[in-house]
């Protein structure tokens, strides 16, 4: 794997070492994560947060452990940070660090005071709600060691307040029951007590979201450290309170164990795809109805698209067949009127999502071919042609074929059903009603998997194969535009039109989704080289493609500020890095070397989700990156485009 390491130039500053983030996942979306610098930013920040089953709902329980180190002499050392809404940062523990370390996926800290040098491990229980802290001395002693329990229980989205309930403390052997919800246990518990008002969150304030709470000091545990190789050691957990975990330096073994391992199966090509196999890992999880992948830490949960899309670099470039498997019998075994929900992350399951299920046919294919899993396919062709069915005949919001072309149409009003699906003040930015160059890329390369897959057992497509035939005509005839590009939307709804003109248009702007035209296996067009490369020239930054050329006049090369400015941005010029995955393949197929165009997204690995890619990134130089710092399909995408 790469090596992630900083000195104290970065840990020691705000704004290098709060601005890098660690994740710890637990297998079942719940996990741990922070700052290099300790400094907790976003109010999803913490040691122990909660998945429920199905991944749409978090809960934060321990948000930190604050340690202290009181020498012989009487003086003590604070070496947590916590920013105030006084504008204050008190204790500024990351001052005395000189070291993190990212190894095998799990953070290390290590500070100094004087020549006492004290490291902090952190790790977490695979397929189990408990995170383990161990804190040891490497140099120098004795010293005595606290650690300030600071709590809360609460929705991972929100905030709670001094002024509603006082959390409840249950004391228990070693240590205590928070909010009959969650354990701790460690050496020398001693009851607190006490709320600690306006913690300051400087990400959120940034996102223009409510960025202070307070907080609830529980107690603190407490041991000495006479010698180099004493440890401290805490456990918290949140499922089956009564059975207490291993020892804390055991999970912390086990869970280095494990992801070494997870990395050696993945065969991985060199350090960059070790690496990459590790952060993937991290989006697969087990919930009470099978795998599931989680689109993004720490605020997504499942969402179909997502899962679909990244589904060949999070499972099968990892050799992970077996998971896959059963992830898309489940998926094909909740489908609706011929269509996957696109997400329950809102608090309701919903269908608005014209891709998704298009996706879906695309995932069953890859893995037929490159798990080699006829029966696969006997199994789930019959779901295949129900999709298949119900897109001709029609389902919700609009999705249909078009009679008289045999294109895929779409929208309904307030809708947005592609992947460019933000709202503000619930009003589409992007809704792309009508035939989307990707949408119908994609039902083309479906219609031409099932009738694929049909043919592999010997048994009937159905309508497929005329409904390919017809579709791909129809493209190669519709989608290409006298701008040297394609459409991106046609016979899309004219948003306004004169008193007798036209009711629809061609929407012509320059945007990566037609990169689905010449990228799918099953692509109705062969790529022009010059089409790709002015999709390039216009659309490509070290960090992904722009989701709309500069020049554009709804261009927008800052995704900053509250949620209306950023969902206004998310799809006009925000750079996402899975596009990647299909600019790569579209470089390939028009006979063009790929060349740099990783290098960027490579070098971005230690600097925001460490060892991970993230959702978004401005447009704009230098591209700083924004949204979720840990995002399923920017690293499976990724990952598939450097080992196609």
């Amino acid at each position: 794997m790469i090596p992630i390491s900083f000195g104290p130039q970065v840990c020691g500053h705000l704004e290098t070492g709060a601005t890098r983030e660690w994740l710890v996942p637990d297998g079942r979306g719940g996990y741990a994560t922070g700052t290099v610098s300790g400094l907790r930013t976003r109010r999803y920040h913490g040691l122990l947060v909660v998945a429920d089953d199905t991944c749409a709902g978090r809960r934060v329980g321990l948000v930190s452990l604050d340690p202290a180190v009181v020498f012989p002499s009487g003086a003590h050392v604070r070496l947590g940070a916590h920013e105030w809404a006084s504008g204050d940062v008190d204790p500024r523990g990351f001052e005395l660090l000189e070291r993190f370390d990212l190894v095998d996926g799990l953070p290390r800290w290590r500070w100094r005071i004087g020549d006492v040098v004290i490291e902090r491990e952190i790790a977490m229980t695979h397929g189990r709600s408990c995170v383990a802290v161990v804190h040891r001395l490497v140099a120098g002693g004795p010293v005595h060691l606290s650690l300030a329990a600071v709590c809360t229980w609460r929705d991972a989205h929100g905030e709670r307040r001094a002024d509603g309930p006082t959390p409840h403390v249950e004391p228990v052997a070693g240590g205590a029951i928070v909010e009959s919800a969650f354990r701790l246990a460690g050496p020398d518990w001693e009851p607190e007590g006490q709320w600690w008002h306006g913690v300051h969150h400087r990400a959120e304030a940034a996102r223009g979201l409510n960025p202070t709470e307070d907080l609830w000091y529980a107690g603190r545990f407490a041991g000495t450290l006479d010698r180099p190789g004493d440890t401290v050691q805490v456990l918290a957990w949140a499922d089956d309170l009564g059975t207490e975990p291993p020892a804390a330096d055991e999970v912390v073994a086990a869970a280095r164990r494990r992801n070494q391992s997870v990395v050696a199966a993945a065969a991985p090509a060199d350090d960059v795809d070790a690496t990459l196999a590790l952060a993937a890992d991290a989006f697969v999880v087990t919930t009470p109805d099978g795998p599931d992948v989680v689109a993004g830490y720490p605020w997504f949960g499942a969402w179909s698209r997502d899962t679909m899309t990244a589904y060949e670099g999070l499972f099968l470039t990892s050799g992970r067949f077996d998971e896959g498997r059963d992830l898309l019998r489940a998926y094909a075994g909740r489908l609706s009127e011929g269509m996957l929900a696109n997400t329950a992350d809102t608090g309701r399951v919903e269908y608005n999502t014209a891709d998704a299920t298009l996706w879906f046919l695309h995932a069953v294919g890859r893995h037929v071919e490159v798990a080699g899993d006829p029966d696969l396919a006997a199994e789930l062709l019959p779901a295949l042609r129900t999709v298949v069915d119900t897109h001709l005949t029609g389902t919700r919001y609009g999705i249909r074929v078009d009679p008289t072309d045999g294109l895929l149409t779409q929208g309904a009003p307030g809708e947005a059903l592609t992947w460019m699906d933000a709202r503000v003040y619930g009003v589409p930015v992007t809704p792309r009603a009508g035939k989307p160059v990707e949408v119908n890329a994609l039902w083309i390369n479906g219609l031409a998997t099932v009738r694929e897959l049909a043919d592999l057992v010997a048994t009937d497509a159905g309508p497929a194969e005329a409904a390919h035939a017809r579709a791909l005509e129809s493209y190669r005839r519709r989608f290409p535009s006298p701008s040297g590009w394609l459409h991106d939307v046609v016979d899309a709804p004219a948003p306004t039109y004169p008193l007798g003109g036209a009711t629809h248009h061609d929407d012509d702007h320059l945007r990566p989704n037609q990169l689905l035209a010449w990228s799918l296996p099953h692509a109705p067009l062969t790529p022009d080289p010059r089409m790709v490369q002015a999709v390039g020239a216009a659309l490509l930054t070290p960090l992904g493609l722009r989701s709309l050329a500069p020049g554009s006049p709804d261009y927008a090369g800052r995704h900053r500020g509250g949620p209306a400015d950023r969902d206004g941005a998310y799809h006009q010029g925000t750079v996402w890095p899975w596009l990647i995955g299909p600019y790569a393949d579209a470089l390939r197929r028009a006979g063009l070397r790929i060349g740099e165009s990783l290098i960027g997204i490579e070098s971005h690995l230690p600097e925001f989700g460490l060892g991970s890619v993230s959702e978004t990134a401005d447009g704009q130089a230098p591209h700083t990156a924004t949204g979720c710092p840990f995002q399923a399909w920017s690293v499976a995408e990724f990952r598939r485009a450097r080992r196609s």
